[in-house]
């Protein structure tokens, strides 16, 4: 869960929901499964809610360096994922 404030994007504004939208509209297929802003207030993409631009600019870039048409697939990105967080001593 966060500790900082967050929008539920049901509550947000129009540039909140058009953030997220675009968001969501960039990610590769097989990351479909939403993982962004939803009630739930633990949500990384939550914790970006006060500042809609930056959402969508952090969020973009990551769906862009996930694309499909990139010389890595999503088991080689789970496998750099999985050795970043070891070497940063983070359990996810």
């Amino acid at each position: 869960m966060t500790w900082i404030k967050t929008i539920p994007l049901a509550e947000g504004d129009e540039k909140l929901r058009a953030a997220v939208e675009g968001q969501r509209a960039i990610y590769p297929k097989e990351y479909a499964i939403p993982t962004g802003i939803t009630d739930e207030a633990g949500s990384i993409v939550a914790s970006h809610s006060l500042i809609p631009e930056a959402l969508h600019h952090a969020f973009s870039t990551f769906g862009v360096l996930m694309s499909p048409e990139l010389p890595l697939n999503r088991r080689q990105h789970e496998m750099i994922t999985t050795l970043v967080s070891v070497q940063n001593r983070c359990f996810y």
